[in-house]
């Protein structure tokens, strides 16, 4: 990849040799620094991660090689600033480098092919961002940057080797030297731009640590010219640790730095996994969610490493999406370091970590339900809306997610809720279905009329007042072999006891002038098996929609209509009665006619469906001021 101008020379003494970059390598050189590239405070992250490198492989030869020059040198990383200089240094006592690295690992481009696709995101508009540099192989160049010029002085760990100085502008060539360097390692240093004088602020520095580089395993060291230097990345690396090696309180402590939270979690699970995908975990469950769930803003999810080092702030294919109030840090080697988002997206790794993270999360969730009743109520209370929609979409854990929904019920307390599960140990012996009702608010719904038969059968309804559950439990045909059926169906079963009176002459002539006056309003009259207290009520036929649902439709719509619903008339309730022998009497009368849409349009008001309230009251005034001439 690179072009040697002058001949190679003996390891020892050589005189300086200047190498030609290739016309490739120029080209995408120009790219990178001046085109596509954003972000350039990733220069900071991709020093620091070929510094941690070059640290563990001294680590590593240092266990069996007595002879490794510098055996006893304390393995850290030191970042040297000087604003006034606008200089920037950073040196490590790792591995070091030879000629033959300097010439292989600085000079080429690792990937063939990458001058294209870097030529084609350009003509995309599609800028370089700092999750995709590494995947070039040229992440060392994310340097220029913020430099003109950059040295690189360095000595391998080999007890014989030299020192050796690289130099480049990053425009056409790189030079390199034998110096005087006593110590194992690699320096680097060069003069910021202008334009990038902020990266010699050790604040600015600090927090470009803390982002990317906060569980480098060594000691990452900060100072300026002449003064102390102070230790930057302060936290380690908790999920690389053995599980019983941390306290709860520790994990506490590492989620709160992490996500900026004031409150303790929930629970977490630590994960070690080595198989088909290798990788490690510390995944949270908040107590509360963020202040603006399902808003960009707090669009967060899991960070994922590569050996300890940032690769994704928010990892969206870790985890599905209803389980994405989790936080954490999930950390493989499975991936190459500074993957693009692209190549994460459609790896088969993350498919395997994303299946594997979203088992242990049911299986924590699970446990709470079955051991801590009390913590999962709060979970549920915090997440349930967001959870509950994983019944749509992962079919595979579908019948786990089944059980751990919860539900307001008739015969629970308020507040309170309960599974399926334990909805079907509480049945009646002739019961068949579960039955549910859509609404707001459970203090309306229990003074729904559709309600009566099953309130006075002591017959328990499932009380839906989340707008997520009007889409979640259509969803959910059966549960242990019981239909979920809402009461607000025409066709609802609600005994198989009871004897069906057929309804005598006088009540089919009623249920007949009923339809007459509604019309097209409705679209049919049935007398009612499950009033007992209220004279008439509206349920789904065939082809219209529960009133939850209607309302939904409508804030979607403003133009949305509805379907027509079934009127169920209570034929034995006194009211009823009075209205078919006034039939019986006078069959023509306007008053009757009034009455029968007074009662249709307060079964209206009960759904709050009614379109003009006002002209409903008008009416009711009408009737009353006839009702006591």
């Amino acid at each position: 990849m690179t072009d040697t101008t002058v001949q190679s020379a003996p390891q020892q003494g050589f005189a300086p040799e200047t190498f030609e970059y290739k016309a490739e390598m120029k080209q995408l050189l120009h790219l990178i620094v001046h085109s596509l590239y954003t972000h350039p405070e990733v220069f900071v992250r991709e020093l620091i991660s070929n510094a941690s490198d070059a640290l563990n492989k001294a680590r590593f030869r240092g266990l069996t090689d007595n002879t490794m020059l510098d055996n006893g040198a304390p393995l850290e990383i030191r970042i040297t600033l000087d604003r006034d200089t606008k200089t920037f240094t950073i040196e490590d006592t790792g591995i070091g480098m030879t000629k033959e690295d300097l010439v292989g690992k600085l000079g080429t481009v690792a990937s063939s092919g990458t001058l294209d696709f870097i030529k084609s995101l350009k003509e995309q508009g599609t800028a370089i961002d700092g999750n995709m540099i590494g995947q070039f192989g040229v992440g060392f160049y994310a340097v220029f940057m913020v430099a003109d010029e950059v040295t690189v002085e360095t000595r391998h760990a080999n007890a014989d080797s030299v020192g050796l100085r690289w130099k480049s502008d990053g425009q056409g060539s790189f030079t390199i030297e034998e110096i005087d360097k006593p110590t194992r390692g690699t320096r680097i240093s060069f003069h910021l731009k202008d334009s990038a004088i902020e990266f010699s602020e050790e604040y600015r520095l600090k927090s470009i640590i803390q982002k990317y580089s906060n569980f480098v395993d060594f000691p990452i060291l900060i100072g300026k010219n002449g003064a102390e230097a102070e230790k930057a990345n302060t936290i380690r690396a908790l999920w690389q640790a053995p599980k019983d090696s941390i306290s709860a309180d520790e994990a506490n402590e590492f989620y709160k730095f992490l996500t900026h939270d004031f409150q303790d979690p929930l629970g977490y699970v630590h994960l070690s996994i080595e198989g088909s995908v290798n990788f490690k975990a510390l995944v949270f469950v908040p107590e509360t969610p963020p202040m603006r769930p399902f808003t960009t803003d707090n669009d967060k999810s899991l960070h994922l490493y590569t050996n300890k080092v940032l690769i994704e702030e928010n990892c969206k294919h870790l985890l599905p999406d209803y389980l994405r109030f989790a936080r954490g840090v999930v950390d493989t080697d499975d991936l190459p370091l500074n993957v693009s988002r692209e190549i994460t997206q459609s790896s088969p790794q993350m498919a395997k970590i994303n299946k594997v993270l979203t088992s242990k999360i049911l299986s924590l969730l699970q446990d709470w339900a079955n051991t801590d009743a009390e913590k999962y109520t709060k979970f549920y209370a915090a997440f349930g809306q967001q959870f509950k929609i994983g019944i749509n979409s992962d079919f595979a854990n579908r019948d786990q997610i089944v059980q751990l929904l919860r539900f307001d019920t008739t015969q629970t307390e308020k507040g309170s809720l309960t599974s399926l599960k334990d909805y079907t140990s509480r049945m009646k012996t002739e019961q068949k279905e579960i039955y549910f009702l859509t609404g707001e608010h459970r203090e309306t719904m229990l003074n729904n009329p559709n309600l009566e038969y099953f309130q006075k059968h002591g017959l328990e309804v499932l009380l839906l007042t989340d707008p997520v559950d009007i889409i979640v439990v259509p969803s959910i045909p059966e549960f242990e072999g019981k239909k979920l059926v809402s009461i607000d169906k025409a066709d609802v079963s609600v005994s198989e006891t009871e004897e069906t009176k057929e309804p005598s002459t006088l009540d089919s002539a009623l249920l007949a002038l009923f339809k007459d006056v509604l019309g097209e309003k409705i679209e049919d009259v049935l007398p009612s098996k499950r009033l007992v207290d209220s004279a008439v009520t509206l349920v789904v036929g065939k082809e219209g929609l529960d009133a939850q649902m209607e309302r939904m439709m409508k804030m979607l719509d403003k133009d949305f209509k509805g379907g027509r619903k079934v009127l169920e008339v209570n034929m034995e309730h006194p009211l009823i009665k009075n209205l078919s022998r006034l039939q019986l009497a006078d069959a023509g009368s306007p008053l009757l006619r009034q009455y029968i849409l007074h009662l249709y349009e307060g079964a209206l008001l009960i759904e709050t469906n009614l379109a003009s309230p006002a002209l409903f009251v008008r009416r009711m005034t009408e009737i009353m001021t006839d009702a006591t001439k």
